[in-house]
């Protein structure tokens, strides 16, 4: 039988295409994403500073364990919807993290897309009658 007691906090992040589910659990630190460790599922130290970013700024990296499932998008993309995710898990935990999240800016979630094709075009936005041939 499942120990139901566990204090769990929740939070999905958005970025581009991406899509993270973050789960907060009292713990060490560890970070995992989809089964691997941080390090493991992401190449550049620049994003694993992204994703650490809101629990450094809150001082507390080694408070919580972090649960991430992402899908969508690229490693960009995902790190952001990361940061994102436990931004929101870490304002569930405690409402006093808010003001130094969103001065930070990790609250607002960043609109950004990859504009689609529009047909009779080459690109998003490239009007052929203008172009310089």
């Amino acid at each position: 039988m499942a120990n139901t007691n566990i204090v769990q906090y929740h939070g999905v992040g958005r970025r581009k295409k991406s899509i993270a589910r973050v789960f907060l659990r009292p713990g060490t630190g560890n970070i995992e994403v989809n089964g691997k460790t941080l390090e493991e599922y992401l190449p550049l130290e620049t994003l694993r500073m992204v994703v650490k970013s809101p629990l450094e700024l809150t001082n507390t990296l080694d408070q919580f364990d972090v649960v991430i499932n992402v899908h969508g998008g690229g490693y960009t993309g995902q790190a952001g919807a990361m940061r994102h995710g436990v931004t929101r898990a870490l304002m569930e935990a405690s409402d006093d993290y808010r003001p130094v999240l969103k001065a930070a800016g990790f609250v607002t979630r960043d609109p950004r897309a990859k504009e689609r094709k529009k047909y009779g075009l080459k690109a998003a936005r490239r009007a052929p009658q203008f172009s310089k041939r």
